[in-house]
């Protein structure tokens, strides 16, 4: 007989590379080390609200160290937003005795963490976002692998690009914050690369366009999905908001690439990357970032150190207050943009 406690555990929000290396090393050690049980709630915070579970045992997480996305599920589920939502997630934590609980999401997920911990509810938070945009850890699991992939789209593009002459706009998703435009356009040698926090004039993309096609190449220009023009709005993919407020952002590539062509007679592309930067196969840093992350989330349950999230400080694993965590976003600072400059054009 179990000696530990009941552990429940969910994944929030956007899908991620590195989410089942979490759970493995959560419920290996949990289980273990410390004979806890490990309880799995589906579909983010819809599990606990919806009494959705599944164990996680040892034959569970044991081949999803490679494996993208989550085995537990995701949504955007805001149990704030929700008549008695907070009261029913209660009461499922209560009928089925668990006794802490581990909530692996980003800023939403993570918020919503902070809110219940602040009632009482035990909880430890693990980041995770590929955005990166989490303030209280300098790196969170899944961005590597999508600038990984961006580098990759961007380097297959530049042959083609190259090919017909054209210039190819590449949009990478960060809504409020570049961190993927920025090392992915630097990694795969973009000629402009623009993002949200540094409004952008296409008047100036455009020298920087045509003095790449003077010198008889083809302009690959990097661009957010949150970018916004100087004298614009952000482009909407569409009007309705989720559970935490978000529009859903999208189509400012296709969007520059017209005017791109328009005011430079040349010819132009935009690829929109999407959701292939979520999918597939985590990089090795990001199984090892995920990993630890789990192993030092399941030691702070069991220490009873709640309302807490695991973050990176430089090379160490740290813990951090889960309001420290939610209470601003990072974005790219502008001299990093400045500092990408001297390549453009």
């Amino acid at each position: 007989m179990s000696t530990g406690k009941r552990i429940g555990v969910l994944t929030g929000g956007g899908d991620c590379p590195g989410l089942n290396a979490v759970l493995r090393a959560v419920t290996r050690k949990g289980i273990e080390v410390y004979d806890h049980e490990i309880l799995g709630f589906r579909n983010g915070w819809q599990g606990p609200l919806e009494n959705l579970v599944m164990p996680l045992g040892l034959e569970q997480v044991e081949d999803v160290l490679s494996r993208g996305g989550t085995i537990l599920g995701s949504s955007r589920t805001n149990p704030y937003k929700i008549d008695d939502g907070v009261a029913r997630l209660k009461a499922t934590l209560a009928e089925r005795g668990v006794e802490a609980l581990i909530a692996i999401g980003g800023e939403d997920t993570l918020g919503v963490a902070e809110k219940l911990s602040g009632e009482g509810v035990p909880v430890v938070g693990v980041p995770k976002t590929i955005d990166n945009d989490l303030d209280a850890t300098d790196y969170t699991f899944g961005f590597d692998t999508a600038v990984h992939i961006a580098t990759e789209s961007i380097d297959r593009l530049r042959t083609t690009a190259e090919s017909h002459h054209r210039a190819l706009v590449v949009e990478v998703m960060g809504r409020h914050a570049g961190w993927i435009a920025l090392h992915s356009g630097l990694a795969g040698g973009a000629n402009v690369i623009l993002g949200p926090e540094k409004r952008f004039s296409v008047d100036q993309v455009r020298e920087w366009v045509q003095r790449r096609f003077e010198r008889q190449y083809a302009p690959i220009i990097v661009v957010a999905e949150g970018a916004v023009p100087e004298d614009g709005e952000e482009v909407l993919q569409a009007g309705e908001k989720d559970a935490f407020g978000h529009v859903r952002l999208g189509g400012v590539g296709t969007w520059l690439s017209e005017e791109l062509a328009e005011r430079t007679a040349k010819e132009s592309r935009a690829v929109v990357l999407g959701h292939t930067q979520r999918g597939g196969t985590p990089t090795a840093y990001d199984r090892v970032l995920a990993t630890r992350f789990g192993l030092h989330a399941i030691d702070a349950v069991h220490e009873n150190d709640f309302g807490s999230m695991v973050a990176l400080r430089g090379t160490e694993i740290v813990r951090v207050p889960l309001s420290e965590a939610t209470a601003e976003l990072k974005t790219v600072p502008l001299e990093r943009y400045s500092e990408a400059e001297a390549l453009f054009g």
